[in-house]
């Protein structure tokens, strides 16, 4: 005995679950983008401060690191080359934001000689990176 054949259906795609899928992955995208930073600077161990504000990405960022060895953008440098390659790096605009990323182990007197070195190359704004306790 055979069955009635049953009509065939058009196929259907459903989009509710598709939608699903969907909106799951761009909140992963979106959440995955939030964590990443770029850091210009070698690892120090920061001092912290309260007042502390963040700040775009800088396209100049000096570390100084706890033995008192200089970076500039990661490369090692000597004191007396700061100048000359931060004015090679601002080229031919009128301003760049140098961070000066000093570990909280290194003296005053150092970071002070630094960003002295830093203020005569005009068009220079310093900042001083800190983190939030």
């Amino acid at each position: 005995m055979r069955l009635p054949e049953e009509p065939d259906l058009p196929p259907q795609i459903y989009i509710v679950p598709m939608i699903d899928v969907i909106f799951a992955l761009l909140t992963f995208f979106i959440m995955s983008t939030l964590f990443l930073t770029r850091s210009q600077g070698l690892p120090v161990s920061l001092p912290t401060a309260v007042t502390a504000q963040s700040q775009q990405a800088a396209p100049a960022t000096v570390t100084i690191d706890q033995n008192g060895k200089l970076a500039l953008n990661r490369k090692t440098i000597q004191l007396k080359d700061l100048q000359a390659q931060v004015q090679a790096l601002k080229g031919k605009k009128s301003q760049i934001q140098v961070v000066v990323n000093a570990d909280r182990r290194v003296s005053h007197g150092q970071v002070i000689t630094v960003m002295d070195r830093l203020r005569t190359v005009p068009g220079v704004k310093l900042a001083i990176a800190t983190q939030q306790p």
